[in-house]
């Protein structure tokens, strides 16, 4: 029997991240870990868990398949994360089901179509950072890094522009990890309270959005296989929530990237890569989120090491210690390098559940680190890397600000 190992808290903080992945994959391909008072197995080996991921053995359906979500739902901070009705904790025909219905309003078309708008956006918030006064430092994240993906998906939800900011602050707290349970579910309420009324509004006056278009759907099939009036609202939830935050994320640390390694902004600017390099390598290198809760085995399942995750236990997916795992990316794991020749990560997910938001992403993040680049060339941190404070969570990986000096605008 191999010998149990006592159990790994996580950081609630997020404090040190990098150290904490370093010795989660220590402990082997997986190990028991306490997540502000749940236990879960956090997999942190890319085999293991693109395996996992894959299995019909593995749920994300709490109600079903999880004997501790009772308790889990009555006193545990991220409760919303495993208590929500959509295609994010479906499983088998229920998630095949919703995600059909969701799938078109993601479909290659309609994001095609979305470039020109994403540029526009990019444009006018470009525009707002060349009007500043030159020479004071600017927070990237604040000016350009949230208002992006909070304006994209406002659009596509046809969420009123008066309302963005409020959606903003009740997202950021659902991906926090330092609140009582108490302050996430007053969250939760005040978060339902605002779905409820945006669900109305379309309802009375649709639009040419993907709200009106789900309440669409819901309405038109009724009980014969459409949403219910839960899954309305927690689809809504799950597309503003995760085309928002992820995408704040990957450009703060897109940036910052490339600003403390020049090396890597120079191959940029000779060719050597391209900024869909950049968002791969980003993805794998600092993915947004760092662990996603929960899963949960449907059967006792061996792991490599003789070890076994019992039938009922939860499973935490741990993507960003997978993402530099040495055994996938070899001894240069935790460097980032736009010319390395495979960019392979987690960071969307895979198998079933893979992020149907991912082109869309892709899209953002590369439009906009192209159009920042190319319109302020000398762009640089105004203070030193280290000094960039981590977001006080374990699951949403970015900074609290990115302070940067512009630097005079090309041409």
């Amino acid at each position: 029997m191999p010998e149990q190992q006592p159990i790994l808290v996580l950081d609630p903080t997020g404090s040190d991240h990098h150290a904490e992945h370093e010795a989660l994959r220590a402990r082997g391909p997986a190990t028991r870990v306490d997540i502000l008072g749940v236990t879960a197995w956090s997999v942190s080996d890319p085999r293991l868990l693109k395996r996992l991921l894959t299995s019909p053995q593995v749920s994300k359906d709490a109600r079903a398949h999880w004997p501790g979500f009772a308790e889990a739902v009555s006193r545990w901070p991220l409760a919303l994360w495993v208590a929500v009705d959509n295609m994010f904790t479906a499983y088998g025909d229920d998630h095949r089901r919703l995600r059909r219905m969701v799938a078109p309003a993601f479909a290659s078309r309609r994001i095609g179509a979305m470039a020109p708008v994403v540029e526009a956006i990019v444009t006018e918030l470009l525009d707002g950072l060349a009007a500043l006064p030159p020479g004071e430092p600017v927070d990237l994240r604040e000016r350009l890094a949230y208002p992006l993906p909070i304006a994209v998906i406002g659009r596509l939800m046809g969420v009123p522009e008066s309302r963005r900011e409020g959606f903003r602050a009740m997202v950021d707290r659902v991906f926090s990890t330092t609140l009582t349970a108490e302050e996430s579910a007053a969250n939760t309420t005040d978060l339902y309270a605002s779905l409820d009324r945006l669900i109305a509004a379309k309802r009375a006056e649709p639009g040419d959005d993907m709200t009106s278009l789900l309440i669409a759907a819901r309405d038109d099939e009724g009980d014969g296989g459409g949403f219910t009036d839960g899954e309305l609202r927690d689809t809504l939830l799950l597309m503003i929530s995760a085309g928002y935050e992820t995408t704040v994320n990957v450009i703060d640390q897109a940036v910052t990237a490339l600003l403390t390694d020049p090396e890597q902004l120079g191959h940029l600017r000779a060719g050597r890569a391209g900024w869909g390099d950049v968002v791969e390598e980003t993805l794998r290198h600092e993915p947004s989120v760092k662990h996603l809760p929960l899963r949960y085995a449907l059967a006792d399942i061996p792991l490599p090491d003789g070890r076994t995750i019992a039938r009922g236990e939860a499973i935490l997916a741990s993507y960003a210690a997978a993402n530099r795992h040495p055994d996938w990316h070899g001894g240069t794991a935790d460097r980032f390098d736009v010319t390395r020749a495979s960019k392979e990560h987690l960071a969307f997910g895979h198998g079933v559940h893979f992020c149907l938001g991912a082109p869309l992403a892709r899209l953002e993040v590369a439009t906009a680190l192209r159009m920042l680049f190319d319109r302020f060339p000398g762009l640089r941190l105004a203070v030193p890397a280290e000094e960039l404070r981590p977001l006080p969570t374990l699951i949403s990986n970015g900074h609290v600000t990115l302070p940067v000096h512009l630097g005079p605008e090309a041409g």
